[in-house]
């Protein structure tokens, strides 16, 4: 965990801290309250607080007060040399999660470390458990021979510990694929991480798989825990594996032989278990003997092959998909509901759809962001899909009065956008645009991005 200690008694920090390290936690500290706030806000990685309640300035229950209004997700536990019921219940009520007394014990200490991480566990999988019951974002819609015979092997493969090689087109749903394996399998209470291996350049990635030590290399200003680490006991999603630089490959070859990690800089072997699904859009086979892949490799994820059918093999899907897709930007954009005349849902049904499904998506929302009337005709599509589609976007901006109406729609439509393709996950949303959540649930509560 990372942890953050407050207190004004040096001997007390120094002590704290040697315990909560040895057990291999990250840990800062701060003097006072005002240094315990100003750490808070440059780390928002900081899970749990130790906070002393007696401290010159700001006593400890303010500043718990103010920890509660900015970080709601932050553990507290109170410590103090003069205890009392009332104290503690105090604490308690302002949103302490525990009360420790002084001169503090080893065992104490970390019994209540303990409880905090298995708390924050059950609230993060009761959490993760909310959004699969009410996500609708994760059905595979459609009933043709081909999603039918998709579906018979999720159902299959799920249930075990396999690894699993998905193959198929941009924007097919091989995400979506290695979601439903992992949330009909055992370890659905558990973490699913995902990774991009194309997103990220190669010079990162291994500290992205890996973690790296403090200090390891130029930038590493504090430790890290890789995704296998933050996988451990569940599902780590390698998205476009065939990307991954060789040197990454020998890695992540070694780990699937050991199921251990070894963080970059460090020398620690960190045990994990993890299920292993990989993506590609790329013939890795081709890629295997062209020498830009290890065969070794592919042979180890490639236990389970499933292949996702491109929506050209599947036309019998594309107007309930449109019909859904449809529905949903209308709602998020609370605007009255659409309807696809008949002419214009065969009209879909014929198109060679290179992008898929997501391409589908991508333009049922641009015909809730741009067309007025209530159904949508041959014409419109056309409209939105042909040379002049171009040409279409600027007129949801020419109503803007100024400049900063224009930022301001400019920065709704692509955040709507953004979410739309992380399927309203606003951590993974976060993540991709690399700012912080509460920052985003922020501008999606201005901009009424539901």
């Amino acid at each position: 965990m990372k942890i953050l200690i407050i207190d004004d008694d040096e001997a007390i920090r120094d002590s704290l801290e040697l315990v909560l390290r040895f057990e291999h936690h990250e840990v800062r500290v701060a003097r006072d309250g005002e240094a315990g706030l100003a750490a808070l806000a440059a780390d928002p990685g900081l899970e749990l607080a130790f906070l002393d309640i007696k401290m010159p300035g700001r006593d400890g229950m303010e500043i718990l007060e103010e920890m509660h209004r900015l970080r709601p997700d932050l553990s507290v536990v109170m410590i103090s040399g003069h205890g009392t019921i009332e104290t503690a219940l105090e604490a308690t009520r302002k949103g302490a999660q525990d009360f420790i007394e002084k001169p503090l014990d080893r065992d104490r200490v970390l019994l209540t470390v303990r409880n905090v991480q298995h708390l924050r566990r059950l609230k993060g999988e009761n959490q993760a458990l909310r959004e699969r019951l009410s996500s609708t974002s994760r059905e595979m819609l459609g009933s043709s021979p081909p999603l039918e015979g998709l579906r018979a092997l999720i159902q299959r493969v799920a249930p075990t510990t396999a690894r699993v090689l998905i193959m198929g087109e941009n924007g097919a749903g091989k995400e979506l694929v290695a979601r439903l394996i992992h949330d009909l399998g055992d370890r659905s209470g558990k973490p699913f991480v995902d990774v991009n291996c194309a997103a990220i350049p190669s010079e990162l990635l291994e500290s992205e798989l890996f973690g790296h030590e403090k200090g390891s290399f130029t930038g590493a200003t504090e430790l890290r825990r890789g995704r296998f680490e933050q996988a451990d006991g569940g599902t780590l999603f390698l998205d476009e594996v065939g990307d991954m630089s060789l040197g990454a490959q020998a890695k992540v070859l070694r780990v699937i032989e050991e199921q251990r990690v070894q963080r970059v800089g460090g020398n620690q072997s960190i045990p994990v278990d993890v299920r292993l699904i990989a993506a590609t859009n790329k013939d890795l086979r081709k890629e295997c003997e062209e020498g830009r892949f290890r065969e070794d490799l592919y042979y180890r994820l490639n236990v389970v092959p499933i292949q996702v059918p491109p929506l050209r093999e599947r036309p019998g899907d594309v107007a309930l998909l449109a019909a859904t897709f449809l529905a949903q930007s209308a709602g998020r954009l609370g605007r009255p509901p659409l309807e696809l005349a008949e002419p214009a849902r065969a009209w879909l049904e014929r198109q060679p759809w290179p992008g898929n499904v997501r391409q589908l998506r991508n333009l049922m929302e641009r015909c809730a962001i741009l067309l007025d009337g209530p159904r949508i005709e041959v014409k419109d599509l056309e409209g939105l899909t042909g040379p002049q589609a171009a040409a279409a976007a600027p007129d949801v901006f020419r109503s803007a009065r100024s400049f900063e109406e224009f930022k301001e729609l400019s920065e709704r439509l692509f955040l709507q956008q953004r979410l739309q393709e992380h399927d309203w996950n606003v951590k993974r949303t976060a993540e991709a645009l690399g700012m912080q959540r509460s920052n985003l649930y922020k501008k999606m509560e201005r901009y009424g991005l539901k």
